[in-house]
């Protein structure tokens, strides 16, 4: 499950071995009026066909896909680039959480792909515009005010005991002082799932096999 409003391109760097693995991209759609985060879950967890999957999500995917292992049986759920609990938010989502600053936010302007870049990605995209260009399509006001929302509105305090958690050093959307027992990728920011997919490439599998330390 791809970051907030990014596509599922975001994986075409990975690619884990047809031998043990058989692997689905899953895209967001944009949510009806009033929808909860876990009733978007549960309707996500429809377009999955095969029985207690791995479930892989970055970023706010990460958030998603926390909520859909609620509605059905998981083998394993793997968060890259996200949070597992409420206190590893940073402290500007918290804020925005009791001031409602997130709704001043001008997400009218969504197809600015430089500002939106810098919502979902925490990044200056200048030098790199044609490229976010690509992974940056869903652009529907309502879908990035109802992101906004449930991101800093998420709540839960007790860490799913299948979840691994991987998270790069330098992410600049969650920064990794707030992040506990997770596997730690030197170097990675919060778009690594794209940057450094060699590093995901070489290691994914032992981890969803359970072959690597979460630790």
């Amino acid at each position: 499950m791809p970051g907030m409003a990014a596509n599922p391109s975001i994986f075409d760097g990975i690619a884990l071995p047809s031998t043990h693995f058989e692997t689905h991209k899953l895209a967001w759609f944009v949510p009806d009026k009033g929808m909860t985060l876990s009733a978007y879950a549960k309707k996500m967890c429809s377009k999955i066909r095969h029985e207690n999957p791995v479930l892989l999500g970055v970023s706010f995917g990460g958030l998603l896909v926390q909520e859909m292992a609620r509605h059905i049986k998981t083998s394993k759920v793997v968060i890259v680039s996200s949070v597992k609990h409420s206190s590893e938010l940073p402290k500007r989502m918290l804020f925005a959480k009791y001031t409602k600053a997130h709704k001043l936010l001008p997400t009218g302007l969504v197809n600015n792909v430089e500002l939106l870049a810098k919502y979902a990605f925490g990044e200056t995209v200048t030098k790199r515009l044609e490229l976010y260009e690509k992974y940056l399509s869903v652009r529907d006001k309502s879908y990035i005010d109802w992101s906004l929302d449930k991101i800093v509105n998420w709540k839960q305090t007790i860490v799913p005991e299948n979840l691994v958690h991987i998270h790069g050093e330098k992410d600049a959307v969650f920064p990794m002082v707030n992040i506990k027992d997770c596997i730690p990728v030197r170097n990675g920011t919060h778009t690594m799932i794209i940057h450094r997919a060699k590093w995901f490439n070489e290691r994914l599998p032992a981890i969803i096999l359970g072959e690597e330390s979460c630790i």
